[in-house]
């Protein structure tokens, strides 16, 4: 469908967790307030694969229509090897199809992009209080001053606790005693403890918590709030410096007999382009904002010159090695291979919403800052990154680690039958990478993406620590089976770390494996092999200085530019020690105020 009139107050380039939960927020407080949500994707309205939690493996099939894939270049920090990273394309974004894992950064991180990268108004003083404000806390209902209570999206710890949850709890506080277990893997002040965690799920119905069914199609009655669906933003186009418009195509894949005209809607108030760290800085490009060398290039007129525009990006970097677990386990294993014996979950969601529908496999994890030990089993190449960031800053973890009750990877190639993963990301890596056009016109062309991963020793260092590591838990699990060979590394043969593809758990007790140096070499092998992402991008249109390569003022209006902000997950001037969603969140809050404070608009 098309919109309905061609002029609107506000046009967002974008329909994502961001732009839905702004341009719901703006419409429930200014209900006269006319709003265009232009989305690349389909709709996700009452879909089961975006309401079910335990679907979201769903998205990452080849023949996905609810992401976009991204196929990064030849990396020679991987033998060349081609990383590919999903990002949501539909109502919702990223909210829509995630693993509706709840994560929080640490506070530090926003006290960073107030006081590093001079952003007044962003620090966590400001920030948590928006935190609260988008959650209802069901784990502890009205326990912790940092969680809010009252808000859309809902967190619990829904569906069953599993038994490989709960052992590597057991595990974890028997065998690394040093740490300890918390009660909120989650707090924002406090890391270093195993936990339970959380999910963006509601308790009471089962419900994945996205902010298109909690934002805007909850407001379906509001005639001024418009999304259409299946819709390319191709450029904002501009009177002068001031964005009063957008040019926008139909996706030639949910609209196949469209005849590519491009169709233009004006904006009378503003142009927010909320299109995520790949297609935000896509849609400046095309606009004529970005670097002056690529854009003349590509014959596309300069409009400011803004080199930061598709820099800087992101992702944790993370592995997966999947364990054989018991047949007695709870695992999502059937339902992703729609097992017949696990189609009674599905029923069972249907009726109250609890059982492994309502779950997403993690049941527990830990934020780890390493200890002097675990410093010098990291190997000097983290030393310097240690005391330069880590040191000064206790509520910064180096990497996380968790227990995953599934095989997480291809199914098609794996025997049907239970697994968990021992899973574990960097979370706050020195590797950058980049995301450009390659085309000023075609909105289909792909982009130029270069990921980044491994480009620094440290990086490296903290995932060959990362698989030693999370080994150790894993075979001290009561579920674990002996390692899934084909997805570990190869060590040589007689090793003592040899892959064990039929054992038992060992004692928590037991002495842990000691690797030769010809074992390192196989660990950093797998590393570049299985090295991938965790659906983590950011930072390709950072709120920073135009002079440090910004792309956005801490106002998020883009330089050099009238009417036009960008706000998602790509103006990250930092990275966090979180899965994103929350921190897309946190940004959307903090936008709204900033937009509802320029329009004059009271209550959102």
């Amino acid at each position: 469908m098309s919109p309905t009139n061609t002029e609107y107050d506000v046009i967002f380039a974008g329909g994502g967790t961001a732009a839905c939960l702004i341009a719901g927020r703006l419409a429930k407080a200014d209900p006269s307030l006319k709003i265009l949500l232009l989305e690349a994707g389909p709709h996700t309205r009452e879909e089961l694969q975006h309401v079910q939690p335990a679907k979201y493996l769903t998205h990452l099939h080849p023949a996905s229509t609810t992401v976009k894939f991204m196929v990064a270049k030849p990396n020679p920090n991987l033998d060349g090897r081609q990383v590919i990273v999903p990002c949501g394309q539909c109502v919702g974004g990223g909210s829509s199809v995630n693993f509706v894992m709840y994560t929080r950064a640490a506070a530090s991180d926003y006290d960073d992009w107030e006081t590093i990268y001079g952003n007044k108004g962003w620090s966590s003083k400001e920030l948590i209080p928006l935190l609260r404000k988008t959650e209802t806390y069901q784990v502890a209902p009205g326990k912790d001053e940092t969680h809010g209570y009252s808000g859309p999206l809902k967190v619990s710890y829904a569906g069953p606790f599993s038994n490989i949850g709960k052992e590597f709890l057991e595990v974890g506080s028997k065998y690394d005693t040093t740490r300890g277990n918390t009660d909120d893997p989650n707090g924002l002040f406090h890391v270093n403890k195993f936990g339970r965690w959380q999910r963006w799920v509601d308790s009471e119905t089962g419900r994945r918590s996205d902010t298109a069914h909690n934002f805007v199609y909850n407001q379906s009655d509001n005639k001024n709030l418009e999304l259409v669906a299946g819709a390319l933003v191709k450029r904002v186009i501009f009177e002068g410096k001031r964005a009063v418009g957008v040019e926008y195509i139909l996706n030639k894949k949910f609209n196949p007999e469209d005849a590519q005209d491009v169709h233009t809607v004006k904006a009378r108030k503003l142009v927010i382009v909320s299109s995520g760290p790949f297609g935000s800085p896509a849609v400046l490009e095309r606009s004529g904002i970005g670097a002056k060398d690529l854009l003349t290039k590509l014959g596309v007129d300069v409009r400011v010159d803004l080199p930061g525009v598709g820099s800087g990006y992101q992702d944790h970097q993370v592995i997966f090695p999947p364990y054989l677990a018991s047949e007695e386990s709870i695992t999502l294993d059937g339902i992703v291979r729609s097992n017949p014996s696990d189609e009674k979950w599905s029923a069972q969601w249907a009726k109250d919403g609890s059982g492994l529908m309502a779950h997403n496999a993690l049941d527990a994890g830990v934020k780890i800052r390493p200890s002097e030990e675990e410093l010098k089993a990291i190997g000097p190449e983290f030393t310097e990154r240690w005391k330069s960031y880590f040191e000064n800053a206790p509520d910064k973890p180096a990497m996380w680690i968790g227990a995953v009750s599934m095989l997480v990877g291809d199914v098609t190639t794996t025997p049907n039958r239970k697994y968990f993963s021992l899973g574990y990301y960097v979370e706050y890596p020195t590797s950058f990478g980049s995301v450009h056009i390659t085309d000023g016109e075609d909105v289909y062309a792909s982009q130029e993406f270069d990921a980044g991963y491994l480009q620094t020793a440290d990086d490296l260092a903290i995932l060959k620590y990362g698989y030693k590591r999370s080994r150790e838990f894993a075979r001290r699990l009561p579920a674990y089976r002996g390692e899934f060979a084909p997805s570990h590394p190869q060590f040589p043969a007689g090793s003592a770390a040899a892959i064990k593809a039929d054992s038992q758990p060992v004692p928590i007790n037991a002495s842990d494996i000691v690797y030769t140096e010809e074992d390192e070499k196989a660990i950093v092998e797998y590393t570049k092999k299985a090295v991938g992402t965790a659906w983590h991008s950011l930072g390709t249109c950072a709120m920073k200085p135009r002079e440090d390569g910004g792309v956005v003022d801490s106002k998020l209006n883009v330089y050099g530019t009238e009417g036009l902000k960008v706000a998602d997950l790509s103006i990250a001037p930092g990275n966090v020690s979180a899965n994103t969603y929350s921190t897309a969140l946190v940004v959307a809050e903090k936008a709204t105020l900033i937009i509802a404070e320029e329009l004059g608009i009271t209550g959102a």
